[in-house]
């Protein structure tokens, strides 16, 4: 009876162990390594609508072999990387043939991956989509782009007006591609809504309009688009933290997700009191001229959230919405 019982205890501690180091290692899971490839397959003249599938997943069989010695969590590709612009008549042939491609290299290697492509939905309406693909090979998500271009529209891709956020095993991703970029109530949408990353697949680059999604969504954000334009990685205050260059098509970066945005105004005491407890396992990045920091985790066991709370830490979206209210207060509007 004794041996039984002190198996069981035995047993007890054993599994109090494995939840203690499983929560730790869900606060490092924090931690995710993104890859952006700026390119597509050039576009080839074939009659033979089959050679043109096999040179696109022959393309990219060799582009992500740049990026997979990095075991990247996620990869990011551009708007319709698989030629989808080569009309009808090759979609026909395509099929599913590329996304199982990317199924296959994203079970092979457990990672995600986001490639934008025109595809048929379950309706059959034309659709620019981009598909997210899980590490398993299943379909993780489908966003449909809500703002195609006149030109998309007359040549017959339905604009959509759903905009899912992806459950990732790493955290909540939101997608834009190309146009949607210039709309601003997709944007406020997804500030709503608060994703951790937003993936841009695109044409185009958008310039300045990229930090200013990554900044007003306080979300991460990665680019890929088309050679001749820089594919970046920012962080939620629109920093580029990686891109890719005139030599290289790709970017890989480590990312942190385990972050918080805070205004300076009174919290200025606060911030030194949080880095005089924490040191080299907290870090608050200031891009200057923003008056905002970046608060980041490097503690396995203290979230960025844990030490926010901890000194009192008014965040960002707090502080401002504190100013709205104030703005109301008896003698302050005019």
């Amino acid at each position: 009876m004794k041996n039984i019982t002190n198996k069981r205890l035995l047993f007890l501690v054993s599994l109090f162990v494995l939840a203690s180091i499983k929560c730790e290692l869900l606060l490092a899971e924090r931690y995710v390594t993104v890859a952006t490839v700026g390119n597509t397959p050039s576009s080839i003249k074939n009659d033979n609508k089959q050679e043109i599938v096999d040179h696109v997943i022959k393309f990219w069989d060799n582009e992500l072999k740049q990026v997979l010695p990095d075991k990247p969590d996620l990869i990011v590709l551009p708007e319709f990387c698989d030629l989808s612009s080569e009309g009808e008549e090759y979609l026909n042939v395509r099929k599913d043939q590329v996304l199982d491609y990317f199924s296959s290299v994203a079970k092979s290697n457990k990672c995600y991956i986001a490639f934008g492509t025109q595809r048929k939905d379950k309706d059959g309406l034309w659709r620019n989509s981009c598909i997210v693909v899980g590490r398993n090979g299943e379909i993780a998500g489908i966003y449909d782009k809500n703002f195609p271009t006149i030109g998309e529209m007359e040549g017959g891709i339905k604009a959509s007006n759903e905009t899912p956020i992806i459950s990732c095993d790493f955290g909540r991703v939101a997608i834009a591609i190309c146009f949607d970029l210039n709309f601003d109530e997709l944007r406020l949408k997804y500030a709503r809504e608060k994703p951790e990353l937003i993936i841009f697949s695109s044409m185009y680059h958008g310039g300045v309009v990229q930090n200013m999604w990554a900044y007003s969504c306080r979300s991460h954000f990665v680019s890929s688009v088309y050679r001749g334009n820089p594919s970046e990685i920012r962080n939620p205050m629109g920093d580029v933290i990686a891109s890719n260059t005139n030599y290289f098509d790709y970017a890989v970066a480590k990312i942190n997700l385990d972050c918080k945005l805070v205004h300076l105004d009174y919290n200025w005491n606060r911030l030194t009191a949080l880095k005089e407890k924490y040191g080299t396992t907290v870090k608050i990045s200031d891009p200057g001229k923003l008056a905002s920091v970046l608060i980041t985790s490097e503690n396995s066991k203290v979230t960025a959230e844990e030490m926010v709370k901890e000194f009192e830490i008014e965040m960002l979206d707090d502080y401002l919405n504190r100013a709205r209210e104030f703005r109301f207060e008896d003698g302050n509007l005019e």
